[in-house]
């Protein structure tokens, strides 16, 4: 079992940026199809991004295609969310998800392990 823990979200302005991280608690992090996810109030959880286990792949909701990045350090057991160009719908709780050995996946099913989230606000 791998325990995760978001941080970095806050309040910024739009236009801004953010950058989250999410750590891991296992040293096999390297084995793991890495997820972010977000969900707004009243709304279902929406898939944002995720990285492939090995590193050689991403992929990326149309919603946030060129604004977001999503990274990892294996060396840090991180894997990050680079938010830029924020816009006030990007308001939501952020939260990442991990699955060992799995596909890139926009499903929350893909995931089998989750953090706690992490509140981001963009301000208009």
């Amino acid at each position: 079992q791998v325990q995760l823990v978001e941080s970095g979200g806050g309040l910024v302005q739009a236009g801004g940026s953010l950058r989250l991280s999410c750590a891991a608690s296992r040293r096999t992090f390297s084995t793991y199809t890495m997820g972010w996810f977000r969900q707004a109030p009243g709304k279902e959880r929406e898939f944002i991004a995720a990285i492939h286990w090995s590193g050689d792949s991403t992929l990326y909701a149309d919603s946030v295609k060129g604004r977001f990045t999503i990274s990892r350090d294996n060396a840090k057991n991180t894997v990050y969310l680079q938010m830029n160009s924020l816009k006030p719908e990007d308001t939501a709780v952020y939260y990442c998800a991990g699955n060992r050995y799995s596909g890139t996946s926009s499903s929350p099913l893909g995931y089998n392990y989750w953090g706690q989230g992490t509140q981001v606000t963009v301000s208009s």
